[in-house]
C-alpha cells in the first residue's frame, strides 16, 4: 500500500494549495518532497519495506553526498562545499573536547561493559532526572523511574510512534518541521504524519508569521478524521525547528488542552532548550508547568547533541509518567541502546551543576560561552541578510535562521525553489530548502549559523582564494536578481507578482519575537528597521515612486 502511494504521488510542484487538496492517503508519505516516483525502480533484492527505506534516501542525499565528497577545509580544501544545511553546533569543540577528556571521564568499570537495564543505567537516569528538574524548573523533583535513555531523539520518535500508533495511523504535526521526523516515525512503525499547515500571513488569530494556533490543529485533525485517518498523537517542537519559535506558557497550555479533548498523546521535543542564546527570550518547558492537562499522555524528549554541541554522541532521553509507555519503549531499547562507557560520560557531564553557582561548569563556563558565540554568529548572518534586503524570522533559539528567498523565484514554484537550492550547491554552499520541512510556501530556506566565523565570513584567517559561506550566498542572490530584472525587461507587460507567493510587503521579519500581549515593548529602532527592510525587500518604493510621478 505504501509503495502504491509513493508511485502515485506527484512531485509537489508549485501548487501548495493543490498539495493540500490531494487525497490524504496520497500526500502523507511525502518523502520530504524530493523523491521522484517516476525515477523509482523497485529492487528485486528488497522487501516492500526495504524498497520504501531505499526511496527515503533518494535525492534527499544529493547535497550531502556532494558535501562529503568535497568538504570545505580552510587549509586543505578552501574551495570545497560549506555545509550550512546540517543543524550542528560547531562553535564549542574547544570547550567540549577539554571537558570530555578530563580524568573523571576516563572510567571503565565491569558494570559498564555488561548488559544494562534497557531503560539505561540507574546512575544515569538519576542524573538525568536531577538535570531536567533543575533546567526545566520542575515544580517538584522529577523521578528517575520515569526516565528512559536511547541513542538519540530520532530513535525516540521511532519508538514512540511504534508503541503509540498502529500501522497506517497518524501523528499530527505543524509545518514547517524538521523533516527527518517523517522517516523516524514511518520506517519502523508505518506511521504517517498529518500536517497542520502554517504560513507567513498574519491574519485572524495569527499575530506572527507561521504561528501555530489551536484552530489550525483542529482543522487538520478534523480533515484527517473526515478522510478516515486515525490520529493518535501530536508532536510539538519547542524551540521550533526550523522557525526558532519559543512557545509561551499559555500557548503550551492551549496545545495540551486541545490534545486532552481529543485524547491525543503529546510528544514534546525540547532538544534545543538550552540553546536559547538571548536573555530577552524565555524558554518554558512542559516539565516546568505546575500541572499538566493529561500527564499520562504527555511525553518529553531531550538530548545532548544540540545543547552540548556533540551530535556525534548519540544520546536522547524520554521523560514520561506513563509506565506502560515507558516499558513499551524500553523493550525497543534493545535496538537503540547507549553503550555503558558513554552513559558514564554523559552522567559525569550532566553532574556539573554543583550546589553553588560559582561551581557550575555548565552555567558559568559552557552555557555562557556557547550563548555568546551563538549570538555573535546569529548577528553576523542576520546583519548580512539585512544588507541584502532579505526578510527572515529573527528568533533567539536554535542554530538556524528561516529565510524568505521568495523574491528570487520568478514563478514561485517548488521546482524553482529546488533550482535555487541546486544553484547554491553549485556555488559550494549547502542549504536546506523549505520543501525539506514541508513548508507550504515555495521560497523559504533554512541556514545554519552555528559555524566557525571563518566559514561565515571572509576574513584575515581565510586564504584569499576562499569565497566563504555568506559571500557565496550573496553572489548567487545578486546573480539571480540580475537575471530576474533582465527577464522583466524582456517581458515588460508581465506582472511582477505573477505566480509568486504573497508580496513581502505584508511579511517583514526583522523584529524580535515577543510573547503575546507584549507588543508595546517594541521600540523606535525596531520600527525604523522594519520600514527600511520593507523598502529594501519589496517593490514598495518603486510602486509609490511611480504613483508620485503620476500626480506630479
Amino acid at each position: 500500500q505504501a509503495l502504491s502511494e509513493i508511485s502515485g504521488m506527484g512531485g509537489g510542484g508549485g501548487d501548495p494549495q493543490g498539495a493540500r487538496a490531494r487525497p490524504l492517503g496520497k500526500r502523507r508519505v511525502d518523502m520530504r518532497g524530493f523523491c521522484k516516483p517516476s525515477n523509482f525502480q523497485r529492487s528485486p533484492y528488497l522487501s516492500a519495506r526495504g524498497n520504501i527505506a531505499n526511496v527515503f534516501l533518494g535525492s534527499t542525499e544529493e547535497g550531502y553526498k556532494a558535501y562529503h565528497a568535497d568538504k570545505y577545509d580552510e587549509d586543505k580544501n578552501p574551495n570545497g562545499i560549506i555545509n550550512f544545511g546540517t543543524s550542528e553546533n560547531k562553535l564549542c569543540f574547544d570547550l567540549m573536547s577539554k571537558r570530555l577528556t578530563q580524568t573523571d571521564m576516563n572510567v571503565v568499570e565491569p558494570s559498564l561493559l555488561q548488559y544494562p537495564d534497557w531503560k539505561g543505567h540507574m546512575f544515569l537516569r538519576e542524573e538525568v532526572a536531577r538535570f531536567l528538574t533543575y533546567y526545566c524548573k520542575a515544580p517538584a523533583p522529577l523521578k528517575a523511574e520515569n526516565v528512559i535513555v536511547l541513542n538519540g531523539c530520532g530513535s525516540l520518535f521511532s519508538a514512540l510512534a511504534t508503541v503509540l500508533c498502529d500501522p497506517g495511523e497518524a501523528v499530527l504535526i505543524a509545518t514547517p518541521f524538521y523533516g527527518d521526523i517523517t522517516q523516524s516515525v514511518f520506517l519502523y512503525g508505518n506511521v504517517k504524519l498529518v500536517y497542520a499547515y502554517l504560513d507567513s500571513k498574519i491574519t485572524g488569530t495569527s499575530t506572527r508569521p507561521f504561528q501555530l494556533t489551536v484552530e489550525k490543529l483542529e482543522k487538520a485533525l478534523q480533515d484527517a478524521r473526515a478522510e478516515g485517518v486515525t490520529v493518535r498523537a501530536l508532536i510539538l517542537l519547542n524551540p521550533q525547528n526550523p522557525l526558532g519559535d519559543i512557545y509561551s506558557l499559555s500557548e503550551l497550555w492551549d496545545y495540551l488542552e486541545f490534545a486532552k479533548r481529543h485524547e491525543l498523546h503529546v510528544i514534546v521535543d525540547e532538544i534545543y532548550m538550552l540553546s536559547v542564546f538571548d536573555e530577552s527570550a524565555t524558554f518554558h518547558s512542559v516539565l516546568g508547568m505546575d500541572r499538566l492537562p493529561d500527564p499520562q499522555r504527555t511525553h518529553v524528549m531531550w538530548g545532548i547533541s544540540k545543547d552540548f554541541a556533540v551530535s556525534g554522541i548519540r544520546f536522547g532521553t524520554l521523560y514520561t509518567e506513563n509506565q506502560d509507555v515507558a516499558n513499551a519503549v524500553a523493550s525497543l531499547c534493545y535496538f537503540h541502546g547507549v553503550c555503558g562507557p558513554v552513559q558514564y560520560k554523559v552522567a559525569q557531564l550532566l553532574k556539573d551543576r554543583g550546589e553553588l553557582v560559582a561551581l557550575y561548569w555548565i552555567n558559568q563556563v559552557y552555557l555562557r560561552a556557547n550563548h555568546a558565540r551563538l549570538k555573535a554568529a546569529h548577528t553576523y548572518v542576520t546583519d548580512e541578510l539585512k544588507t541584502l534586503g532579505v526578510p527572515f524570522l529573527n528568533r533567539n533559539a536554535g542554530f538556524f535562521v528561516w529565510i524568505d528567498f521568495r523574491k528570487y523565484l520568478k514563478t514561485g514554484t517548488f521546482e524553482e525553489e529546488m533550482l535555487l537550492w541546486k544553484r547554491f550547491l553549485d556555488n559550494k554552499v549547502l542549504l536546506s530548502c523549505g520543501k525539506a520541512f514541508e513548508c507550504s510556501e515555495p521560497g523559504w530556506f533554512r541556514i545554519i549559523f552555528a559555524d566557525k566565523t571563518n566559514r561565515l565570513q571572509l576574513g584575515n584567517v581565510c586564504p584569499p582564494s576562499t569565497t566563504a559561506g555568506m559571500q557565496r550566498i550573496r553572489k548567487v542572490l545578486e546573480e539571480r536578481e540580475q537575471e530576474i530584472l533582465a527577464e522583466e525587461k524582456e517581458q515588460p507587460c508581465q506582472s511582477d507578482q505573477d505566480g509568486k507567493a504573497d508580496s513581502t510587503d505584508e511579511v517583514i521579519f526583522v523584529s524580535r519575537h515577543q510573547e503575546p500581549n507584549c507588543a508595546d515593548g517594541s521600540n523606535l529602532g525596531d520600527l525604523i528597521g522594519l520600514l527600511q527592510q520593507q523598502m529594501r525587500s519589496s517593490d514598495w518604493l518603486q510602486k509609490n515612486t511611480e504613483k508620485a510621478e503620476q500626480f506630479a
